[in-house]
């Protein structure tokens, strides 16, 4: 039987992580897919002499993609330019690609997976969402017997890591943000992370495989956690809630999707809200399994390598058989409903001169309304949660409340 080979393109924190748990493994994983495999390439445009893999080391793409010997090849290097390129040349030579790229996955995924599915291949991407966590092979093929109502989670651990320190230590955003950087959690850039982009790629990525159509991440309104102070903080606690990034997909009534990243206050009941630091959790919500939580370390060179190789030796293990992973193309976003007109609950935080004087205005405008309170509450400053309604008719009420009052923060419930 034919060695299995592989090639690794970006010898950076992912991929040196890959090479090097697939080498500690190797026996274990030649058993598992029943004859024997290695890595043959890497490729990367840096020089690695002291590495223990240089003489694998390549730099030329056209290496790897002229080897009619390789089947499986690990992209890793990030990103939209390079890596479709690659990705899609490699697809149409029919070598399987595996990738923990979830901005290539979440913009161009439909297309990859038709020209995979066109040439025999496999197109496998289970290290772009939970990093080590196993979600979508769960989804594909654990969970298929079920109808998937909803799937919604912490899907960033930068973010979850400075809201931990909020919420815990009183921390104050930008001195949380630093840490984060100091401790190699966030970029010098941070800007992906904190305002939503990351964990909207992903959640892009889940509604696409669950619901079948591709979303693009334009679809998805998001917003991230750049305006969140410790005031609001002490409001939730008080009242019984946690703040997290939360990224969720939902199907409704209508038919149409509910999918949105955004700020929210989570229940203490929930088990979302006692997830911390730098873990990921991810709830999916089945008509027959009901709630399953999966729960891990979403990022780092180890977890993230582990759903690698476990994509590698998938791919392997099924040399000659297409792995049914696949999403239509959309050609619109007709199937999304505008997230302005979905229902929630808003916590809402105003200031006014005199803000008790408002209450009245503010029953007439929402009805029934849950009034907020923390230590030393200052006289020009009321905390509340509006009844469920749908966010356009929330927004026309805080319209009209913002000429007599400032709207401090506003945030969705969970």
């Amino acid at each position: 039987m034919a060695k299995g080979n592989v090639a690794v393109i970006g010898y950076g924190v992912v991929g040196s992580g890959t090479v090097e748990l697939f080498e500690k493994n190797l026996d274990s994983i030649q058993k598992k897919i029943g004859r024997e495999c290695d890595i043959k390439y890497i490729l990367d445009l840096r020089d690695f002499p002291d590495s223990p893999y240089a003489d694998r080391m390549v730099k030329d793409f056209e290496t790897i993609l002229g080897d009619p010997d390789i089947e499986v090849v690990a992209e890793v290097v990030g990103g939209k330019t390079f890596a479709y390129d690659y990705t899609k040349r490699l697809l149409e030579a029919g070598k399987s690609v595996v990738t923990s790229n979830k901005e290539l996955v979440a913009c161009k995924g439909a297309e990859l997976l038709k020209i995979a599915k066109e040439h025999e291949c496999n197109y496998l991407f289970e290290a772009s969402v939970g990093g080590g966590i196993p979600i979508i092979r769960p989804l594909n093929k654990c969970l298929a017997g079920n109808d998937i109502l909803n799937v919604c989670g912490i899907l960033n651990g930068t973010t979850n890591f400075i809201l931990t320190k909020m919420i815990r230590e009183q921390m104050p955003f930008e001195e949380a943000l630093k840490l984060a950087q100091q401790n190699g959690y966030a970029e010098a850039d941070p800007t992906a992370d904190i305002e939503g982009i990351d964990a909207q790629r992903k959640i892009c990525i889940l509604g696409s495989l669950v619901y079948g159509r591709h979303i693009y991440p334009e679809m998805v309104h998001h917003s991230g956690i750049s305006g969140i102070t410790l005031d609001d903080v002490e409001y939730a606690e008080n009242a019984g809630y946690g703040i997290k990034l939360i990224g969720s997909v939902k199907k409704l009534d209508n038919g149409k999707l509910a999918v949105i990243v955004c700020p929210r206050l989570v229940p203490k009941t929930n088990l979302l809200s006692n997830v911390d630091d730098v873990y990921n959790a991810i709830a999916v919500t089945g008509d027959g399994v009901g709630d399953v939580l999966f729960y891990g370390r979403g990022a780092g060179k180890l977890p993230t390598a582990s759903a690698v190789v476990g994509d590698i030796i998938d791919c392997l293990k099924h040399q000659h058989t297409v792995l049914k992973l696949t999403w239509e193309d959309s050609e619109n976003s007709d199937f999304i409903e505008p997230y302005k007109q979905v229902e929630t609950s808003m916590y809402v935080r105003i200031k006014a001169a005199d803000a008790e004087s408002l209450k009245p205005a503010l029953s007439e405008m929402f009805g029934s309304l849950i009034y907020l309170e923390r230590a030393s509450r200052p006289s020009d400053e009321l905390a509340f949660i509006t009844p469920a309604m749908k966010e356009a008719d929330i927004d026309a009420n805080l319209t009209i409340l913002s000429h007599s009052a400032e709207i401090a923060s506003k945030i969705r419930l969970l």
